[in-house]
């Protein structure tokens, strides 16, 4: 098999995201740092890889993928191993449906709030108000996510997806706050929340922080 190369660092969810999956695949990768806090995306040889400055960024089988929303399915497409792209129409446009809200409100809103507690200086500094925003606009993405999920055990049926992958390395820092009980006082959230926690992936992908 082609060598995969990641770009990224372990704090990163987007890059814990694919971190997962590549677990889920049971494939061996070889990651390259790229640390967001100290500004390292921003530095020429990264900036190289991905013009805005973001990661992670995928080299797999002489072809270059950047941003999550591109990596993650295309790695659920080419490597063996179970697949996390539901096999019907409508449980893949939940998938689909849920990578899009965690990308445009969710991600923000979520680590905003935890940025105000874990790592005030790269958010610009502890903003009260833009907490209290962010815890509301935080419950409601994940009100809509767990509607989309419906009776379901995940996001977009019986078994996780992308979209699963995506929403539970933003919840592990909102977890690690004060807020977390008041951003996930969400029916439920709770029980996806520790099918969640009990992958072996997510666990094996947990950053070290500090």
């Amino acid at each position: 098999m082609a060598k995969i190369i990641l770009y990224g660092f372990d704090g990163s969810t987007y890059v814990r995201t694919v971190r997962m999956l590549l677990a889920e695949k049971g494939v061996q990768y070889e990651q390259v740092p790229v640390h967001v806090l100290k500004g390292e995306p921003r530095q020429p040889e990264h900036l190289a890889r991905h013009p805005f400055g973001k990661v992670p960024v995928l080299d797999y089988d002489e072809f270059r993928v950047l941003e999550t929303s591109a990596i993650a399915p295309y790695l659920d497409e080419v490597l063996t191993g179970p697949s996390f792209t539901p096999d019907n129409p409508k449980d893949r446009a939940r998938m689909r449906m849920a990578m899009g809200i965690i990308d445009s409100y969710g991600y923000g809103a979520l680590i905003g709030v935890a940025g105000y507690h874990l790592f005030p200086d790269f958010i610009g500094g502890p903003d009260e108000d833009a907490r209290r925003q962010g815890i509301a606009t935080g419950r409601r993405v994940l009100q809509e996510l767990m509607k989309l999920r419906g009776n379901d055990l995940f996001i977009a049926g019986e078994r996780p997806s992308l979209g699963d992958l995506y929403l539970a390395p933003i919840c592990f820092y909102v977890s690690l706050t004060p807020d977390a009980n008041e951003v996930f006082t969400v029916d439920g959230f709770t029980a996806w929340w520790e099918r969640m926690q009990a992958m072996p992936s997510y666990q094996q992908t947990t950053p070290q922080l500090g």
